[in-house]
């Protein structure tokens, strides 16, 4: 028997018992933890800040008038010369003097080795979340699709305040509709890639960027 095999028997003996017209929604689960932060959004966005940071990400709190010019900066001081943007990137977020790479342009993509082989990626976001200091990508507007955000060795996002919500199950309704009408990927980052092996040594890029700094706007 296969291990697939063997994991399906066991999920269909552990619903034996289940009537055959019985679905999930028929059966009332309770949810008793929080579903809405109701501290003043101000509060909660310095949350977001904070915990982002504690990730070992560099993280700046600009205004949206300061927005091209901290990336400019941001760009510079990392280094970048060849960046890699989504197709729908707001023109007014790259800087001159950078080399760009579009990814989706004129139905253009990216190969992974093209990716590999810049100094950065710059993307907008879908959600951030307070709580745990995730910024969520949903390949949405200003995203991209995911490759564009794992094989850079260089992330640098852009999370508006209004996107910032409290806590998981607001980002969790938030993302309902386009998880179940698009099927869109989405991803849930939480600093910069990081994994350890069995002797708990810490090793950062390996399942993504080694280097995370986010540009809070508002």
């Amino acid at each position: 028997m296969s291990a697939r095999e063997e994991i399906l028997g066991r999920i269909r003996r552990s619903l034996r018992d289940v009537p055959s017209g019985e679905s999930p929604e028929d059966v009332a689960v309770e949810r008793g933890y929080r579903k809405k932060d109701e501290a003043p959004h101000e509060e909660i966005v310095d949350r977001f800040a904070e915990h982002v940071a504690e990730y070992r990400a560099t993280v700046h709190r600009v205004g949206e008038d300061e927005l091209p010019a901290a990336i400019e900066r941001a760009l510079r001081e990392r280094g970048v010369g060849r960046l890699v943007v989504p197709a729908d990137l707001p023109e007014g977020w790259v800087p001159e003097g950078v080399e760009v790479l579009r990814d989706g342009a004129d139905g253009h993509r990216l190969t992974n080795g093209e990716l590999d082989r810049s100094d950065g990626v710059l993307t907008g976001c879908s959600l951030g979340i307070s709580q745990t200091g995730t910024i969520v990508l949903d390949a949405g507007e200003a995203q991209g699709r995911r490759a564009l955000t794992l094989l850079p060795d260089y992330h640098l996002c852009v999370v508006r305040e209004d996107q910032v919500v409290g806590l998981v199950p607001e980002a969790i309704e938030r993302l309902g509709e386009t998880v179940r009408t698009e099927g869109r990927a989405v991803t849930f980052v939480s600093g910069p890639s990081a994994t350890s092996d069995i002797e708990l040594i810490r090793v950062e890029g390996v399942h993504g960027p080694r280097t995370l700094e986010v540009l809070i706007s508002g």
